[in-house]
């Protein structure tokens, strides 16, 4: 298979896997947010720090060093598979005795608890990476969404029925277990890859080489991007937090899901391609342009939309986070180029660039988050929504670098979109305080009639200006189409 269908046929499994995976945690996430309180949310929040710093230090960084190493056997896979269980046991045992003092410092008891059953995925997780890595680096995406799609249905399940029984903030507790454990048993059963009692010192120190700087990055930035959450959880409450966490939440489904789907795809085929500069570019250039082509619309449909859609699928109780929603919408635009262009550094094997990027651009989003937290909770909000677009700068200037494909030719090429998006905004804005909102529908059909109105004026304005990106769609489609047929 030619390394443009692989990667096509990649790209549509793994967007499948992702819709198929994140639509099904979206209406578990619906159910969930209008049978519990806010705060209940705010409260598995405050553990997501501690989350993120045991994840990075668990794999540091070697499942991606897997990923990118042509000629890896089975002395790589197993050393990194038992260095990624014996560092999980760890660090559970870590966060296990310092839970006391973790819920102490939030002046909530009950996390002592939930802490110490929560994190117990961490070596659930260790026993599934270095197959998922393998898997990915296959693009054998469609097995990897026949296991993941069973685990969250029966996850979610769980989930929403001790919530409707009451069991509160442990109905998230058990539903993220049990969907850990149902993903990782089906990986033992249904791939083709078991550790050996193999330890091999070389290979360690090789994939540790380049894993303990992406380790070093990954915890930069989970430090960083759970800054936000902890300031809120210590200086206000656990039901600021809850709306600061799923208005973040609810942003950034539509991105991420497209942004992963392609990210998984990315970063095999850019490392398959990383000594061929022009190659490299021409097929990052055409992604980029057709995330950005799709998730900006989305954005800015959600912002215009936000209000009706957060009482009609959440109910009135959350309303106080439509403008966080609406801010952090704005900044989540940019969310795929930054990540794309961090795939093209990894790619080239650049770890110590990326750590060092990663000191930049956190550095200078700390820098503004001090700058701003007096102005209390908005000030939080704003700084989020800035560092975003810090990191996306930095991300793109140096990667263009690496590939000869400068910022300024990005925004060159992103500039047509930029303007078709913005100008039909402004339009169908106004349409709807003149019009719709005029009109006295219902929310639901309030948000049609926005939906509508919208892709058809960018649809239609984007034919007419004959965007590329409607041609990359179109080929998709076709594809989607022969592999139906087969």
């Amino acid at each position: 298979m030619s390394l443009q269908r692989k990667a096509i046929s990649g790209l549509i499994w793994t967007f499948t896997q992702q819709v198929g995976v994140q639509g099904i945690n979206f209406i578990v996430q619906i159910i969930l947010a209008r049978l519990l309180l806010p705060e209940v949310f705010g409260l598995i929040a405050m553990i997501h720090v501690f989350m993120a710093i045991g994840v990075a230090l668990m794999d540091s960084g070697m499942t991606s060093s897997l990923i990118r190493t042509k000629d890896a056997n089975q002395a790589d896979y197993s050393t990194v598979f038992f260095i990624n269980l014996f560092s999980s046991i760890i660090i559970y045992l870590i966060l296990f005795f310092t839970a006391p003092f973790i819920a102490s410092f939030f002046e909530q008891p009950l996390l002592e608890l939930i802490i110490r059953v929560y994190t117990l995925s961490f070596i659930i997780q260790a026993l599934v990476g270095v197959q998922s890595a393998r898997l990915t680096k296959e693009m054998n995406f469609k097995l990897q969404m026949y296991m993941q799609i069973p685990s969250s249905v029966i996850g979610g399940i769980v989930g929403v029925v001790l919530a409707y029984k009451g069991f509160g903030v442990w109905s998230l507790v058990w539903m993220h277990l049990i969907t850990t454990f149902l993903f990782m048993i089906q990986h033992w059963f249904k791939t083709n890859w078991k550790p050996s009692l193999i330890f091999d010192k070389q290979k360690f120190k090789y994939h540790f080489n380049f894993g303990y700087k992406l380790t070093l990055s990954s915890l930069l930035t989970a430090l960083y991007t759970n800054s936000y959450t902890l300031v809120i959880a210590k200086m206000f409450s656990a039901t600021q937090l809850g709306f600061y966490n799923q208005a973040n939440t609810l942003r950034m489904f539509p991105v991420r899901n497209l942004t992963t789907a392609l990210q998984k795809v990315t970063y095999p085929l850019f490392s398959s391609i990383q000594d061929d500069n022009q190659k490299l570019k021409s097929v990052f250039k055409r992604i980029t342009l057709l995330v950005f082509f799709i998730v900006y619309p989305v954005m800015l449909i959600l912002i215009l939309v936000a209000e009706p859609l957060f009482r009609f699928v959440l109910t009135e109780k959350w309303l106080p986070a439509v403008p966080y929603f609406q801010i952090l919408c704005i900044s989540a635009i940019v969310y795929p180029l930054s990540m794309y262009n961090l795939n093209i550094i990894l790619a080239k094997g650049r770890s110590d660039l990326h750590f060092k990027l990663e000191i930049i651009k956190k550095g200078a989003s700390v820098l503004f988050l001090l700058l701003v937290f007096p102005f209390g909770i908005w000030g939080v909000v704003y700084a989020a929504a800035i560092s975003m677009f810090i990191h996306a700068f930095v991300n793109s200037f140096y990667s263009g670098r690496l590939i000869n494909y400068p910022l300024t030719e990005q925004l060159k090429n992103l500039l047509p979109i930029l303007l078709i998006g913005g100008i039909t905004f402004i339009g169908v804005f106004f349409f709807d305080k003149v019009i719709i909102s005029n009109l006295g529908a219902t929310d639901f059909i309030t948000i049609l009639l926005i939906l509508s109105l919208f892709f058809s004026v960018y649809l239609f304005t984007s034919i007419i200006f004959k965007i590329n990106s409607l041609v990359e769609i179109k080929n998709i489609v076709q594809n989607l189409k022969l592999k139906g047929n087969k």
